[in-house]
């Protein structure tokens, strides 16, 4: 007698009998599938000029294959550690720092009572999201020059101290860096939560209320737990890009001032400043895989983690 053919468990149904009975939804998602795939998925047969001597004469297939020669050029150089641990380091500062700023202020938001002032609020706080960074560097200018900036306007005229020149100073700058990256993205930001925060039932602020729970009681057992899935997901994404700098923000501020270097270059800028004045595709590209496999390696590992940990909240 041939084998039993093994029965598919009831209720489960294959891809194909899914795509069927579900073509309409799956109709709404194809948008959605082509857009990832021309921009995400058939780009990366770009990664191929990490590993050649590029040049359009030949083409990407044509050119010379180098093999691992590109990659040598962040080794060779020295500057790798440095420049992984800046990037690494002021993501991490904008990650944490970032999210705790807007998750307050949307709490903070979250309990006005005055509809017109709330709404003012949310406006005014978005307004900076929509500021360009070459605007962005108009202020920073503004406040930190030596001779008449507002800082050092106000701590000679009214401090009668002496001015402080922050241009040629790396140790300001961190804490420069960051203010205004949580100044440009406070207000998106604040505006997720908030979304989040209005999606928690109200039955349970009322069911707390009749309890007698003050309001940082209902902060902490029902506001908190209602944004943790959201804060989590949000912290996944972000810590697949924790290698890659935010190349507007660090060029615009800093621009080509070899003093500030030290505490402000990061992997986007160094490569930018090296492949500048002779085009290396080959070189921008490495830099680009290598940013990738890290992040990549840092979401399965803190995905791995959160899932050990409460599979609820992570993402696969």
């Amino acid at each position: 007698m041939g084998q039993k053919r093994l029965k598919k468990p009831k209720g489960k149904r294959s891809f194909w009998q899914d795509l069927k009975k579900n073509r309409i939804l799956w109709l709404f998602l194809l948008p959605a599938i082509l857009f990832f795939l021309v921009n995400s998925y058939l780009p990366m047969v770009g990664i191929y000029f990490a590993f050649t001597d590029f040049n359009f004469k030949d083409g990407l297939l044509g050119s010379p294959f180098v093999g691992l020669k590109n990659f040598e050029f962040l080794f060779i150089s020295g500057a790798l550690g440095r420049l992984t641990k800046n990037t690494i380091l002021y993501n991490l500062a904008f990650i944490v720092l970032g999210n705790l700023c807007q998750v307050s202020l949307a709490i903070i938001i979250s309990q006005l009572t005055g509809k017109w002032f709330k709404k003012v609020n949310q406006t005014l706080i978005l307004m900076p999201h929509f500021v360009s960074y070459v605007i962005l560097n108009v202020f920073a200018y503004n406040l930190f020059n030596y001779d008449h900036g507002l800082i050092n306007n106000i701590v000679v005229n009214v401090l009668e101290g002496k001015p402080v020149d922050f241009y040629t100073n790396a140790a300001w700058w961190p804490f420069i860096i960051v203010f205004f990256n949580i100044w440009k993205g406070l207000g998106y930001g604040t505006v997720v939560y908030l979304a989040t925060i209005t999606g928690i039932g109200q039955e349970y602020y009322e069911a707390a209320k009749v309890d007698g729970a003050s309001v940082f009681q209902q902060i902490r057992y029902i506001t908190l737990p209602g944004v943790k899935p959201t804060f989590i997901i949000l912290l996944i994404y972000s810590l697949g890009g924790i290698v890659r700098g935010q190349f507007e923000l660090f060029y615009q501020l800093v621009g080509n001032n070899g003093l500030l270097f030290s505490t402000t270059d990061i992997l986007d800028t160094y490569v930018y400043r090296a492949t500048i004045s002779n085009v290396d595709y080959g070189i921008g590209t490495a830099v680009g895989l290598y940013q990738s496999v890290v992040g990549f390696a840092i979401v399965m590992v803190t995905n791995y983690c959160i899932r050990k940990k409460d599979p609820a909240y992570a993402l696969f």
